[in-house]
């Protein structure tokens, strides 16, 4: 028997950002609800919509294409929120449209370019390839450790 790693399987919730596709891993993903105007506020980063209340928690809101410096849509009725749990931080992720969830292994996934140009680390966990579409997976807390910081 061989050291490889077995093939562990991975769930991801796909969705929509700017005509692309992106991905998270499901287990991070605790709800998907309707687009909700968000309540501002002042002085967070741009991407930053606000915050809305959850069920009586205060979550804020994130624009994920504006976040990753994609081009921003106008808001219709198939944007989604995600909500998603790291570091049980609670943050909701503003995106165009959920698309599917796919299950695969690790195998499947490969490690992205090193295309970081000394930016800090990258967004994009990996990448895999399902039926001609190449799908990014992204890295959490690379997205959501910021707000954290942000704030601070």
């Amino acid at each position: 028997m061989s050291d490889k790693k077995t093939a562990t399987p991975v769930e991801l919730l796909t969705f929509e950002l700017s005509d692309q596709e992106y991905s998270l891993d499901i287990m991070c993903v605790r709800e998907i609800r309707g687009w909700t105007r968000a309540t501002p506020l002042p002085h967070a980063p741009s991407y930053m919509k606000g915050v809305i209340n959850l069920r009586g928690t205060v979550l804020p809101v994130m624009d994920l294409a504006e976040r990753l410096g994609l081009p921003v849509r106008d808001k219709t009725e198939r944007n989604v929120i995600i909500v998603v749990k790291h570091d049980d931080i609670m943050t909701g992720l503003l995106v165009d449209a959920v698309s599917d969830i796919i299950a695969l292994t690790e195998e499947d996934l490969q490690p992205p370019p090193d295309s970081t140009s000394g930016q800090g680390p990258s967004v994009i966990k990996s990448l895999t390839l399902i039926d001609d579409r190449m799908i990014r997976v992204l890295d959490l807390s690379h997205i959501v450790n910021t707000l954290r910081s942000d704030a601070a």
